[in-house]
């Protein structure tokens, strides 16, 4: 049942599986075992994120394809929600509404850009795709009759998704039953379902195929298969992926702006996570993102003990100032691409396969 589930894709590797199982947990039952507003919070980006990262995998790691617009869908789910519940108010019908036309406008657009993009080669496509982004973001900024310009919008979602909607009057396990908590489920399940799907379709022959274009685009060609339907469809998909996960954004935050979910730094961070969970692996995505987001979250504060314990060093204190934790984040980058140049997935199933 479990491999059905997971589409037979075995994480291949005990360590690996004992990690993917813990932070299933972890996620899980997160508001209980950390309760408090910032351990939810990063919980909560991590099943964003998860998403986000698993959606630009199936583009990069399984297709071969480097493209920077992925952002922008992003971006576009979070903005159907804020833009229909602005314009609708905080109902169910909103919602629907708003997910729908991100859809819908993730799908046109992503197709033309795999139309007429997709035909050009490597650093040229990315090249395009991030034009395209950069002008999205532009135009996202400057529309602020429709999307809020650079202050963004602020809206509400229906009740029983409001932190002042309580299912009971007293805590469970120290944590009130509120609306926050039922939102925090719902990107749970949603993130699982998901990244689920993912795995079903990259273990498809359709994913398969990916993979063959991937590692010789034109032997693939040659033996029959349409390259550019399936590169363009692997497009289409990486974006309505993506799309939801803004729309998961969007619903945890319930407010969105340019910098929020259209940012190049959030580009980065996804490319950065893709590399240290490993590239062509949908459970890399899941490692990576841990990882990456919980020294992003806790490594001031870890730095910030660091000085205070070396304050009688001074080079030593101010070298450890939690200021510099863009430094420190940096060089734990570079250590784990040193040790796991294929990403800690790679490494961990070419440690078992060694055995």
């Amino acid at each position: 049942m479990l491999k059905r589930l997971i589409s037979n894709d075995l994480p291949r590797s005990r360590v690996l599986g004992v990690l993917l199982l813990a932070l299933l947990l972890a996620l899980a039952f997160a508001p209980f075992l950390v309760p408090g507003v910032k351990a939810l919070n990063v919980a909560a980006k991590v099943l964003i994120f998860v998403v986000l990262v698993a959606s630009f995998d199936l583009l990069l790691g399984y297709t071969g394809i480097v493209s920077f617009a992925h952002t922008m869908f992003f971006g576009i789910g979070a903005y159907g929600v804020a833009i229909a519940t602005t314009r609708m108010g905080p109902t169910w019908e909103a919602l629907a509404v708003g997910i729908a036309g991100a859809l819908a406008l993730s799908l046109v657009l992503s197709l033309a850009v795999g139309l007429f993009s997709l035909r050009v080669r490597a650093i040229f496509f990315a090249m395009i795709t991030l034009a395209v982004a950069t002008a999205f973001m532009t135009l996202a900024s400057q529309l602020s009759d429709i999307t809020g310009g650079e202050d963004g919008l602020s809206f509400k979602l229906p009740s029983v998704m409001s932190p002042s909607h309580e299912f009971a009057d007293d805590p469970f396990l120290g944590v009130m039953l509120d609306g926050r908590l039922l939102t925090y489920y719902v990107l749970f399940a949603t993130a699982l379902v998901l990244v689920l799907a993912l795995l079903r379709i990259v273990n498809s022959p359709f994913g398969r195929v990916l993979q063959a274009i991937r590692e010789n685009e034109f032997r693939a060609e040659a033996i029959g298969y349409r390259v550019v339907v399936y590169r363009t469809t692997s497009s289409v998909l990486s974006a309505l992926f993506a799309c939801l996960s803004g729309v998961m954004l969007a619903l945890w935050l319930r407010y969105n702006g340019p910098d929020t979910s259209l940012s190049f730094e959030i580009m980065m961070d996804v490319l950065l996570i893709v590399v240290i969970g490993g590239m062509g692996t949908i459970y890399g995505s899941a490692i990576g993102a841990v990882l990456f987001l919980v020294a992003q979250s806790y490594l001031q504060d870890l730095l910030r003990l660091g000085s205070e314990a070396t304050s009688a060093v001074p080079l030593l204190s101010a070298l450890l100032s939690p200021d510099r934790w863009l430094l420190w984040l940096g060089v734990l980058f570079v250590l784990s691409v040193y040790h796991f140049p294929t990403g800690v997935v790679g490494r961990l199933r070419a440690g078992a396969a060694s055995r």
